[in-house]
């Protein structure tokens, strides 16, 4: 008797196979933009026969939008598809102290809309009632909420993050995620500055660099191999802990470098050499002071000092290549970050160029659309990053 011998099942199941299809549509015209059917076809590899219905679901779906005949060489014009960028939104929350703020943003990250919002209540529960308001009608194209918050993240909870003690140990993105209903991201949020620099901003052409922020703490974002890198535990760039001057003391959750060369360091001490109003941009005040001052032009040499130990420390660990500049540090004269750069070149063990990071306030968005548009092409249920 002859065996019947049954054909193996495909790992991949029909209606898994059409979702990557449809993917691969979507990743295709949101790269391109303006296309007819027929360049689609070629870019994708898929048959007219499997396209067609896919392309007439999408267009009903928001995602692509019918135009008018393109220019042709030969024959016919062909009728062109654009592919629409708010038919993708993405949520950003930013927490603060006292607040959080919130946008909404389409694909290419041009803000829908923005609300600053007190918090009086649970920040769960301000975070899940400011963002559908927010969206408004737009709630059905939200793909998923980045949520960044100062300090260590891991498992989708934060800790080491004394300005925003309320959240400190608490599983936010878990809770988020359930009551809204779409994936959402917890991450730190000096790591979504480096992802949108990396997406969007100064560091668009490399593969490797270090975001080094500089705000009331000391922080730093590592992207290596264009993915952003967390560590075993997610303290990966908490570089403010480094104990690099026998000076700095830390405290309640505050590293010993950070202590002393942080914004706020940096605002006493102005404090100090021009007695008054406490400045809003300390650094930008310093280098301005500088220029009068010795007492400022040397205490602007002994901070220039200090963050090239650190950035040369971190380049002796990871060899980022490029280092940007960010927050307070970003401040720095077109003189003073070229003195930086010539301290980081004299020390460090191979070539790294430091610069400004470009995004400003929009880094943090910018990531978080890189995120969650990562996530989409990926078809992943969830955001939250693997720890």
């Amino acid at each position: 008797m002859t065996d019947v011998v049954t054909p193996p099942t495909s790992p991949v199941s029909r209606e898994r196979s059409k979702e990557i299809k449809r993917l691969s549509v979507i990743s295709t015209a949101r790269q391109v933009r303006v296309l007819s059917r027929a360049e689609l076809t070629e870019l994708t590899g898929l048959s007219p026969a499997t396209l067609t219905p896919l392309v007439r679901d999408l267009i009903a779906e928001g995602y692509l939008i019918e135009r008018g005949p393109g220019t042709s060489r030969a024959g016919r014009p062909r009728a062109m598809l654009e592919f629409n960028p708010r038919a993708e939104l993405v949520a950003a929350v930013s927490l603060e102290p006292s607040r959080i703020s919130c946008e909404i943003a389409d694909s290419d990250g041009a803000v829908v809309a923005h609300r600053t919002v007190r918090l009086t209540g649970d920040i769960v529960d301000t975070i899940c009632r400011s963002v559908p308001e927010l969206a408004g009608d737009g709630l059905p194209a939200l793909r998923g909420v980045a949520i960044a918050a100062p300090g260590v993240i891991s498992g989708g909870a934060v800790r080491l993050a004394p300005s925003v003690g309320q959240i400190e140990g608490r599983p936010i993105g878990e809770s988020v995620q359930r009551t809204l209903g779409v994936p959402v991201v917890v991450d730190n949020d000096v790591n979504l500055m480096a992802a949108g620099e990396h997406a969007a901003g100064a560091g668009t052409d490399v593969a490797d660099l270090l975001l080094l922020h500089v705000a009331d703490g000391i922080g730093a974002g590592l992207v290596l191999d264009g993915q952003v890198r967390r560590g075993a535990r997610g303290a990966a760039g908490e570089v403010g802990f480094l104990p690099l001057d026998p000076a700095g003391r830390g405290h309640d959750g505050i590293g010993p470098f950070e202590a002393r060369w942080s914004e706020n360091a940096i605002a006493e001490r102005m404090v100090a050499l021009a007695p008054g109003r406490r400045p809003e941009s300390p650094v930008r005040a310093l280098v301005e002071l500088a220029a009068a001052d010795p007492r400022a032009a040397g205490y602007l040499d002994e901070l220039l000092h200090a963050w090239s130990r650190l950035i040369v420390s971190c380049v002796c660990v990871i060899d980022p290549g490029r280092v940007l500049l960010s927050g307070a540090a970003a401040e720095l004269d077109d003189a003073a970050v070229g003195r930086l750069q010539d301290l980081v070149t004299a020390a460090a063990p191979s070539t790294t160029e430091v610069r400004r990071a470009v995004l400003g306030d929009r880094a943090v968005l910018h990531g978080a659309v890189s995120y969650a548009l990562s996530a989409a092409a990926a078809g992943l249920p969830t955001l939250l990053p693997a720890l």
